[in-house]
């Protein structure tokens, strides 16, 4: 694939463990990188790779091993030691200033001065150089803020790189990017490696590991696995030493009769943040026993409609009602009570309390119900009673309630808002991007979830920018573009080159 120089080791991590406590990470692992590939790190959530990759950039010390970068052993205690050794990481969650320009965050703790003062045109110079030279277009100028994620992504990109980087970590870096971007991604790497550097990326897609990678580390549980030569094996031979077992990518489902109407959307207007029109005269309808799914390119309404269903942001014109009863405009909590439930877009942002437990945030929107609180007292035997309860019935990793939930993976993070929506028994879920940054395993989980929801006559609103995601798990598939919606099909009908028309606005 990569024109890789196999004499020419860039790293070797030799026998690394890490623990925590009595939690083991990294389990004796070794990965070695060379010169001009793209080295696939794969592994369930929580299964250590971050970890991994974060010793490999000095943020943590391994507990015991060694790590060679081109053949000399060094010590990397901390990311300064990294860098200066040609090391550059993107984590999942970027590190950006937001108020900052793009070359401001970029040159920011590097700064060019020119007798103590700030060279700021030299500086914008290199990066233009740079950004040319990788296919990394941004406009130095641009505000971090008013750029998108995939903008934002390539500005730490070259951040590493201006600060010298041969070899790049990239955290789960797809899993905020639309498939545009994605392909964009590609492209940059394969510019990359064409330069002679290497890149590692940390994943668990493994249709992009099939595209990009030449050589894929696999661990699970913190214990390495193997590593494979990747145009060796196919998507599912990778699924297996992944999760352990066979992994069905596509999550059978029986026809269930719908019945009654839960939600109904009548002509709604929302305006973004901006006061731009964003949801421009949808009308919608979800049934008892069905999942409507939403497909569509990100910005094109999905997010002000959830917000405008759940109460977050107002409805300018237009009615939205739950088994009949018009809940428009009215508060959070008030149309919570009507029994929506949601599985919020930004599980970090929105959909959990980071510095709060597991338990705690268990009970988020019910902490006021009964048994969480008597006469205004929390019973907190009775809230990790309930945790414990949940913790089991979803599978959530480390089983241990009391632990701060930022200190889970992101697929166990999301396994707790699931289980806490659907402990509200809903009459209406809707699920956003339910699965976004998830493996596969935690993927077949998500999917079997909200098929059996839908199978005990739950009403369900699923909006995701994963067509496969959108294709297997609905009934029924509305696209949404510029805020309308203008085709709904049946999910057995749909074909992904009509839906993807349709997706871009498409006039027949």
């Amino acid at each position: 694939m990569h024109n890789i120089d196999y004499k020419t080791k860039v790293i070797e991590m030799k026998n690394i463990t890490k623990k925590f406590g009595k939690l083991v990470a990294n389990d004796n692992i070794n990965l070695t990188v060379y010169k001009g590939e793209v080295h696939a790190l794969l592994g369930e959530n929580g299964a250590g790779k971050s970890t991994l990759m974060n010793q490999l950039y000095g943020m943590i010390e391994p507990t015991s091993g060694e790590i060679y970068i081109n053949g000399k052993k060094i010590n990397i205690t901390n990311p300064n030691i990294a860098i200066k050794n040609g090391i550059g990481m993107v984590h999942q969650h970027f590190m950006l200033v937001q108020p900052f320009t793009v070359v401001e965050n970029i040159i920011l703790g590097n700064e060019i001065t020119n007798h103590g003062i700030l060279d700021m045109k030299k500086a914008k110079e290199e990066i233009i150089k740079l950004s040319e030279k990788y296919s990394l277009y941004v406009n130095p100028d641009d505000k971090i803020q008013d750029i998108t994620v995939g903008m934002q992504q390539r500005v730490e990109i070259l951040k590493a790189l201006y600060r010298g980087a041969d070899i790049l970590i990239l955290d789960e870096p797809t899993s905020v990017l639309t498939p545009q971007e994605i392909q964009e991604l590609v492209h940059i790497m394969d510019n990359l490696t064409k330069e002679g550097k290497s890149v590692i990326i940390i994943t668990h897609k493994l249709k992009e590991i099939k595209q990009v990678a030449d050589n894929c580390t696999i661990i699970r549980r913190g214990k390495p696995i193997d590593t494979v030569k990747v145009d060796e094996v196919t998507e599912e031979d990778l699924a297996s030493k992944m999760v352990g077992r066979e992994v069905t990518f596509v999550v059978p489902k029986e026809d269930h009769e719908t019945s009654d109407v839960v939600l109904s959307i009548d002509n709604i207007t929302v305006k973004d943040n901006r006061g731009l029109i964003a949801v421009d005269g949808l009308s919608l309808e979800v049934k008892k026993g069905e999942i409507l799914g939403i497909a569509g390119v990100d910005g094109n309404g999905q997010n002000e409609l959830v917000e405008a269903i759940t109460g977050l942001r107002k409805i300018e014109k237009g009615h939205v009602k739950v088994n009949g009863k018009d809940v428009t405009n009215l508060s959070p909590r008030k149309i919570i009570d009507n029994k929506v439930s949601t599985i919020p877009q930004d599980r970090q942002k929105v959909g959990l309390v980071l510095d709060f437990t597991v338990y705690e945030n268990m009970i988020l929107e019910n902490f006021h119900n009964e048994p969480f609180s008597k006469r205004g007292v929390l019973q907190k035997d009775e809230i990790i009673k309930n945790a414990k309860k949940l913790i089991e019935k979803f599978d959530i990793r480390p089983d241990d309630e009391k632990l701060l939930v930022k200190s889970l993976s992101g697929g166990n993070q999301q396994k707790v808002i699931i289980a806490r929506e659907i402990m509200n028994h809903p009459d209406l879920l809707i699920a956003t991007q339910p699965t976004r940054g998830l493996d596969v395993g935690a993927i077949e989980y998500v999917h079997k979830e909200l098929i059996k929801q839908r199978n005990q006559d739950k009403a369900i609103l699923l909006i995701s920018l994963e067509l496969d995601e959108v294709m297997n798990v609905s009934d029924r598939i509305a696209v949404i573009y510029e805020g309308k919606i203008n085709y709904i099909v049946d999910a057995k009908e749909a074909t992904e080159t009509e839906l993807g028309f349709e997706m871009a606005g498409g006039k027949k």
